[in-house]
């Protein structure tokens, strides 16, 4: 059986320096919410319930030919990174400084061969294994981002915002307006690696001022 591969595609490369690329449509599982991902001693709750949807979905998916008849078309596959569009409430620009006006999707990839049909299957088989209606959440998306600058920030969360700015800069000296949802690629656990060697790429879709 053919593995997809997902951290041999181009998408999951960035430099240290902004440049414009183009995101192809791709499939994910997404859920939604708002507030910081750790906004208080506990963390936020919504927000780990989201991720602990996601992951559950995922690897249901990743493991499903161990238990149950395979769908058609079924591969195995890489993890990909965790990613988050984030927003705020206000409609401002997208600020660290501002954790509660921040909205957020968090998503995970999905191979192709995962259809509307088995992917509510899948669903429903962790809300009745996990006895928890969380991933009921969850959702099955198509996202196409096209033209987009990034840049690849190397250390903490909360030190991106130079890197933001450079990477909005840059954009608008090339042309360009931004449009769209702030987008962050995670590579890396904040729970096991040091801050200052956690790896994102920042990502923004622009259009032709």
């Amino acid at each position: 059986m053919t593995t997809i591969d997902f951290k041999k595609d181009p998408t999951y490369k960035a430099k240290p320096q902004p440049e414009i690329i183009n995101v192809p449509k791709m499939l994910f599982v997404m859920a939604d919410g708002e507030g910081a991902p750790d906004s208080s001693a506990e963390g936020n709750t919504d927000f780990q319930n989201a991720m602990q949807a996601l992951f559950g979905i995922v690897y249901t998916i990743k493991f499903w030919d161990k238990k149950y008849p395979a769908p058609k078309d079924y591969a195995k596959f890489t993890m990909a990174p965790v990613e988050g569009l984030w927003w705020t409430k206000s409609g401002h620009n997208f600020d660290l400084k501002n954790p509660d006006d921040w909205q957020w999707t968090v998503m995970l990839r999905l191979p192709e061969f995962v259809t509307a049909e088995y992917f509510q299957e899948v669903v429903d088989n962790c809300v009745s294994r996990k006895q928890s209606d969380i991933y009921k959440r969850a959702r099955l998306e198509y996202f196409t981002e096209g033209t987009c600058v990034q840049i690849l920030h190397i250390g903490p969360y909360d030190k991106e915002q130079p890197n933001i700015e450079k990477m909005h800069v840059f954009a608008i000296e090339s042309g360009y307006r931004l449009d769209g949802r702030h987008h962050e690629l995670y590579f890396g656990d904040p729970r096991r690696t040091a801050p200052e060697k956690l790896r994102t790429i920042l990502r923004q879709p622009i259009q032709k001022s």
